[in-house]
C-alpha cells in the first residue's frame, strides 16, 4: 500500500468527536490539516532526551508515568506529589509542591508530554511542577522531531517543538503526529506550489515542501519565521490577485458620463452651513475627475469619526443629479445611497434635506418600514410618506434622483432608470452580494463610493481595499475641538457623573453605553458584572439623576419606537440616552458632549473609537469616559491607546504596531489569516505583493497560465466577501 494510501485510511478512521473538532477548526482536507501552523514554538531541551537535559533549563519531555504517589515532603512536611518519566534514554522524577491532588491526575503508563524547569543538582535532578499535557502519541513517535534524524547526524541544541491552536478532541499532540504522518507519506511534496518560481527566487522564499516542512519542524528559529514570512506573502498575494482581477474588470465595464459642471458645484459646496476642509475639496475632486472617465469608478472614502464624509457625498451626488443621460435633456442621472441600518438612513436623509434644501431635487428615503420623499407637494419645506408601489414608480421613471436606503435598495422591485452613481456607507457591514445587486442594476455599471469611518492601517486598506482607489478626510472641521478621553477606575465614576451634570446645566445631553439590553436570568444562567440597559437605566434615574429625563434604546426595539427615541433625543427632549452599541455608527445629535461607556474592556478599540465619535458632532467641548468593570494591568495598556491617539488613524496605527492587527481591525472581520494579519504591518511585503498581482493579472488577466494561483486567489476573494 503507498505511504498516501496509509494517510487517508489513518484519516478516516477518526473518532466523530474528532471529526466534529477538525471541522471547528476549518480543517476538512489533508490541505487544510498542513496549513493548520503552529501558535507558537517551545523549547524542548537539547533533544528532548530525559538524558540530555541539564539543572536549571526549561524543557518539554514526552514520556510515560510511573509510579504516581502523594505523599509530605521530607523536612517540612508539606504536602506534594511525585512521578516518574521515562523514556527510551532513562527516566527523571517529577515533584509538585503543594499538589498532592496531581498524584491522582496521572495515571502509571499514561504517555504525557511535560514541561517545566529542571531542579536539582547534576547527581539528583527532577522536573518541578511540570506542566502534564496527556497525549495519545507514544513518545517514540515524537522524539526530537516530526523527523527521525539520520544516523550520526549532529544534535541541534535549538530544535523546537511546535504548538498548535486545539479544540476538544484534538490536541497539540494529535497535531504533531497527524502532521509526522503526512510528512512521513510525502504529502507535502505532491502538493503544487501556487507561487512562481521567478517570484520566490525574487524574493528568498522557501517553496511550498520547504516551508510545510519548516513551519511545522523548525530546527532553529529562523526556520519558522522565513516559512511564515513566505505564507503570509502567499495569503496577501493572492487576496492581491483577487481585487486586481476585479479592478482589470471593472476597467472593461462602461459607465454613464456625468457632466461635470464645476462652477455649480462650487456653488453647491459654499452654501454648505460650514467652509469644507482642504480633505473634503480633494476628495470632492478626485471622485469628480473620475465621474468624467468612460468606466465606472471604484473608490473609498476612509474619513474618521465626523470628518465630514456625508457633505463628499451630498456634493458629489449634487452633480449626478443635475447630469442628464446622454442624448437627453430631461430625466436625470440617479443615486442610490445605501446604509447600514435604518437610524442612519434616516439621519443621512435629513441630512441631504438640509443641504439640498434650496436646490429644486427631489431626494427619496427608503426602508424596511417606510417610503418618504422630499419635497412634499403639499409643504415644501418639509418630506411626505408615500406607497412603496407609488416610491418604486417614482424611481423607476426617473422622477427621484437621490434615494437614500437600507438594504432594501437592493430588492428586486426597485428599478432605476438611469443608476449612475451608487455610495455604500460603512461598506464592510454589507456582503459582496449586496454590492453586486446594487452596481449591477443594468447593463452599465454605475460608478461606486465606499465610505467607511472605521480607521484601516494603511498596509490593510491596500490589502483589502486593493481594487480601489482610496481618498482620505485627514482634516477635522475648523473649530472642532480635540475630545478629552478619560479612562476611570470603578471607585472614580463620580467623576464622570460630575461631568455629565454639569454638562445638562448647560442645556447639553449624554450618553450611558453599557454591553447588554437586560439582566441575566439567574436560574439559567450565570451572572455577569456586565451592565444592562434596562437596569442602568433605572438605577441612575433612581438614584444619580433624579430629575433627568432619561430613555433607552437598543437593538430588540422595533423600528419605529427607535425612531421615536431618537427623535425625542435629537429634539433636546431627553437628556440622558442609555443604550448598547447600535448607537455605534452614524447617529447625530450635536447637542450631546458627553458619553459613558460602561464595561470598557468588553468592546474593541474600533468600537470604543466609533462610540466616542457620538459626541464629536460640534464646536463644543466634547468628553468620553471609560468606564472598565474591572481596571487590571492588561485593561491600562489596551485602553491607554484611546487616551493617547489624536485620532482614529493614529489609533489603528498604533495598534497595528503593538498587537499585530488586534481587536481593532481583527482577522475575523477581514477574512484574513493571523498570520497574514501579523505580515499587515510589513509594507514592502505588502507592496511586493501588490505589485507582482498587478504585473500578473496584466500579463494573464484570467491567469490561466496558473490554474492553482487562480484557485487560492478566488478562495481569497470568497473569505474577504462573506455575506
Amino acid at each position: 500500500m503507498k505511504p498516501t494510501d496509509l494517510v487517508t485510511q489513518h484519516f478516516t478512521r477518526l473518532r466523530t468527536d474528532q471529526k466534529s473538532a477538525l471541522t471547528r477548526l476549518g480543517i476538512r482536507t489533508i490541505r487544510d490539516l498542513l496549513y493548520h501552523f503552529p501558535a507558537r514554538y517551545e523549547a524542548a531541551g537539547p533533544t528532548g532526551t530525559v538524558a540530555a537535559v541539564t539543572p536549571g533549563t526549561e524543557v518539554t519531555l514526552y514520556g510515560t508515568i510511573r509510579k504516581p504517589e502523594a505523599k509530605k515532603s521530607w523536612k517540612s512536611k508539606r504536602p506534594m506529589a511525585e512521578a516518574w518519566l521515562e523514556d527510551a534514554s532513562g527516566r527523571i522524577k517529577l515533584m509538585w509542591f503543594s499538589q498532592p491532588y496531581m498524584a491522582k491526575m496521572v495515571a502509571d503508563g499514561m504517555v504525557v508530554k511535560a514541561t517545566g524547569r529542571i531542579a536539582g543538582t547534576a547527581a539528583k535532578m527532577y522536573l518541578a511542577n511540570p506542566e502534564i499535557d496527556k497525549s495519545p502519541v507514544s513518545p517514540e513517535d515524537v522524539h526530537d522531531t516530526l523527523f527521525k534524524k539520520e544516523e550520526g547526524a549532529p544534535i541541534i541544541e535549538d530544535a523546537l517543538y511546535a504548538i498548535y491552536p486545539e479544540s476538544r478532541g484534538v490536541s497539540s499532540l494529535w497535531f504533531l503526529h497527524a502532521e509526522k504522518k503526512l510528512f512521513e507519506a510525502h504529502v507535502h511534496e505532491a502538493i503544487q506550489d501556487p507561487i512562481p518560481a521567478d517570484i520566490l527566487e525574487r524574493y528568498n522564499l522557501p517553496s511550498l515542501a520547504t516551508a510545510l516542512v519548516w513551519v511545522h519542524a523548525p530546527m532553529k528559529k529562523g526556520d519558522s519565521e522565513a516559512a511564515r514570512k513566505r505564507f503570509a506573502f502567499e495569503e496577501v498575494f493572492a487576496i492581491q490577485l483577487a481585487m486586481q482581477r476585479e479592478r482589470a474588470q471593472t476597467l472593461e465595464e462602461k459607465a454613464l458620463q456625468v457632466q461635470v459642471d464645476r462652477k455649480s458645484l462650487d456653488a453647491f459646496v459654499e452654501s454648505f452651513p460650514f467652509p469644507p476642509t482642504g480633505a473634503q475639496r480633494r476628495s470632492i475632486n478626485s471622485i469628480i475627475d473620475d465621474f468624467e472617465q468612460s468606466h465606472p469608478m471604484r473608490r473609498l472614502l476612509e474619513g474618521d469619526v465626523g470628518s465630514g464624509k456625508t457633505a463628499v457625498a451630498a456634493a458629489t451626488a449634487y452633480m449626478v443629479a443635475t447630469s442628464y443621460p446622454p442624448g437627453r435633456k430631461s430625466g436625470t442621472l440617479q443615486v442610490a445611497y445605501m446604509c447600514p441600518t435604518e437610524i442612519l438612513a434616516k439621519q443621512h436623509f435629513s441630512t441631504f434635506v438640509s443641504y439640498f434644501k434650496d436646490h429644486p431635487i427631489p431626494i427619496g428615503l427608503m426602508t424596511g418600514s417606510e417610503c418618504r420623499k422630499f419635497p412634499s407637494k403639499i409643504r415644501g419645506e418639509e418630506s411626505a410618506k408615500v406607497s412603496r408601489a407609488q416610491f418604486t414608480k417614482w424611481v423607476a421613471n426617473g422622477e427621484i434622483p437621490i434615494v437614500i436606503g437600507t438594504h432594501a435598495l437592493v430588492y428586486k422591485s426597485l428599478e432605476f432608470q438611469n443608476l449612475a452613481y451608487a455610495i455604500i456607507d460603512e461598506q464592510h457591514r454589507f456582503g459582496k452580494a449586496h454590492r453586486q445587486k446594487l452596481t449591477r442594476k443594468g447593463d452599465i455599471s454605475p460608478h461606486l463610493l465606499s465610505m467607511t469611518a472605521t480607521p484601516i492601517p494603511r498596509t490593510l486598506a491596500l490589502t483589502i481595499y486593493g481594487d480601489l482607489d482610496v481618498s482620505l478626510l485627514d482634516e477635522m472641521p475648523v473649530g472642532r475641538k480635540p475630545i478629552i478621553t478619560e479612562v476611570l477606575d470603578p471607585e472614580k465614576r463620580q467623576l464622570a457623573y460630575a461631568r455629565l451634570k454639569e454638562e445638562m446645566d448647560k442645556g447639553r445631553q449624554g450618553y450611558v453605553i453599557c454591553p447588554r439590553i437586560d439582566e441575566p436570568d439567574p436560574t439559567k444562567e450565570l451572572a455577569v458584572q456586565a451592565k444592562s440597559v434596562k437596569a442602568e437605566a433605572e438605577r441612575l434615574k433612581l438614584h444619580v439623576f433624579p430629575d433627568a429625563i432619561i430613555d433607552i434604546l437598543h437593538s430588540k426595539m422595533t423600528p419605529k419606537d427607535k425612531e421615536d427615541v431618537m427623535k425625542r433625543f435629537s429634539n433636546g427632549e431627553v437628556d440622558i440616552l442609555v443604550a448598547t452599541s447600535v448607537v455605534e455608527v452614524g447617529v447625530n445629535v450635536p447637542n450631546a458632549t458627553v458619553i459613558l461607556i460602561e464595561g470598557a474592556e468588553r468592546f474593541g478599540l474600533a468600537q470604543l473609537h466609533q462610540l466616542r465619535g457620538r459626541v464629536i458632532r460640534s464646536n463644543n467641548q466634547a468628553y468620553c469616559f471609560a468606564l472598565p468593570e474591572s481596571y487590571g494591568p492588561a485593561t491600562k495598556d489596551r485602553l491607554k491607546a484611546l487616551m493617547t491617539a489624536k485620532d482614529g488613524f493614529e489609533l489603528a496605527e498604533y495598534d497595528l504596531a503593538l498587537r499585530g492587527a488586534g481587536e481593532l481591525v481583527g482577522g475575523r472581520q477581514w477574512g484574513i489569516s493571523d498570520i497574514a494579519m501579523e505580515a499587515i504591518k510589513n509594507m514592502r511585503l505588502v507592496e511586493a505583493a501588490r505589485s507582482e498581482a498587478a504585473r500578473l493579472i496584466k500579463e494573464d488577466p484570467e491567469l490561466t497560465k496558473y490554474p492553482t494561483l487562480k484557485a487560492i486567489a478566488l478562495r481569497s476573494d470568497e473569505r474577504l466577501h462573506m455575506e
